[in-house]
């Protein structure tokens, strides 16, 4: 019985990995001329291919109930699997990285036990067609094949430059498809003074509205760039704003994280005696970057020589903890990290991951409609949708 793994990405190595344990003969198609091209930039490079904080609330899909049966199966199975490719974790804030902090060990480990395993790899070959007669028919750019299962692992549109077949494929077969968006990806925003703080990073936090109703909070490091935000707390929102555009959107920024008493004010004011020959411009850039200090100010209309005595007190800390952002769109999908949508897993048996539409016909990965939030839990789901694949009466 042959499979043929269409995808040589960390789902579809996984997916011939398991595929080949159930005694099936396994080919893998690669369209690119290597495998795993997309996992080697994975963490910067470094591969962060799992979180030590596995709860459902990381991960999202229009059928969590759904996702939430491969999650239960899965989850404590994943490291369990990674560890027997002979891979040491090194693991920093519950990130889990190859101990080499090379993206390069994740895929040589999961190469070299396709190369054991003796799963065909065969790249430069770009799926066109796929036709079911009694057989599976593949038609690639070369060649033609036949099989008895295929597994669609082609991932998603996320830092996609060339065509994306992927969901075509599935279509074929008459599969949904819930609109995919980029998600993970930075905000662009409507106002014309960016310019002025390009190039800051710092620690803040970042509270998502939508109609005026507190929607998500993230803590962590912030980008800001000339056409609006990004960084991993950022990241995390886009996957709430790029469904709500039309709405009223709104991210408040807290310039001060680290300050957990209520009343700030009362604090800047013992700043202020203790720092008494200082202008409130010193005083900012004791804790604050100075071209945040230098566009609020701006934006105040202040001068640079002004006390904290003399301002609109008010007004000043509205800025410094609830500076609102307005997100107008998102990058585009060659700059995001994964994928809002896809295939809906009720067209999925998910204790499989067998199509209910056609027999023999099996899914894993970003091609689905499950992403996760920054920190592992894309590549986390991945890996747990390969391990799920299951054919026929297989234990």
């Amino acid at each position: 019985m042959k499979v043929l793994v269409i995808g040589g990405g960390a789902s579809g190595l996984v997916s011939a990995i398991v595929a080949r344990k159930q005694n099936y003969d396994v080919t893998i198609l690669e369209q690119n001329n290597k495998l795993g091209k997309k996992l080697l930039i994975t963490g910067n490079g470094r591969c962060n291919y799992w979180n030590e904080l596995q709860e459902i609330n990381k991960y999202h899909s229009n059928n969590p109930e759904l996702f939430e049966e491969i999650f239960k199966q899965q989850k404590d199975k994943v490291l369990n699997f990674f560890d027997s490719l002979g891979i040491i974790p090194k693991i920093k804030n519950g990130y889990y990285y190859p101990f080499s902090n090379q993206a390069t060990s994740i895929l040589n480990a999961l190469v070299n036990k396709v190369e054991k395993e003796q799963i065909k790899v065969k790249c430069n070959e770009k799926v066109i067609d796929i036709k079911k007669n009694q057989q599976f028919i593949v038609t690639t750019n070369n060649n033609v094949y036949y099989a008895d299962k295929i597994i669609i692992a082609t991932g998603s549109l996320a830092n996609i430059k060339d065509e994306y077949l992927g969901y075509e494929l599935a279509q074929k077969f008459n599969h949904q498809l819930i609109k995919p968006q980029p998600s993970l990806v930075s905000l662009i925003g409507k106002d014309n003074f960016y310019k002025e703080w390009d190039g800051v990073r710092c620690e803040a936090i970042a509270s998502l509205f939508i109609d005026n109703k507190l929607i998500k909070e993230e803590t962590g490091e912030i980008q800001f760039t000339n056409y609006g935000l990004s960084g991993i707390c950022i990241f995390n929102l886009s996957n709430y704003v790029v469904n709500n555009l039309n709405h009223n959107l709104v991210i408040n920024i807290n310039f001060i994280p680290w300050f957990k008493e209520k009343n700030f004010k009362s604090w800047l004011d013992k700043q202020n005696q203790k720092l008494n020959n200082y202008s409130l411009k010193e005083i900012l850039e004791g804790f604050l970057n100075y071209k945040i200090v230098n566009l609020i100010f701006k934006l105040l209309k202040l001068q640079d020589n002004v006390k904290w005595n003399d301002v609109n007190k008010d007004a000043l800390i509205t800025l410094l903890t609830a500076f609102p952002f307005t997100p107008t769109d998102t990058q585009k999908f060659i700059n995001a990290q994964t994928t809002k949508g896809g295939i809906p897993l009720n067209e999925i048996n998910v204790k499989t991951m067998e199509s209910k539409k056609v027999k023999g016909l099996y899914f894993t990965g970003e091609i689905l409609d499950v992403n996760g939030d920054c920190g592992g839990y894309n590549l986390g789901f991945a890996w747990m949708s390969a391990l799920q694949v299951k054919f026929d009466n297989y234990k």
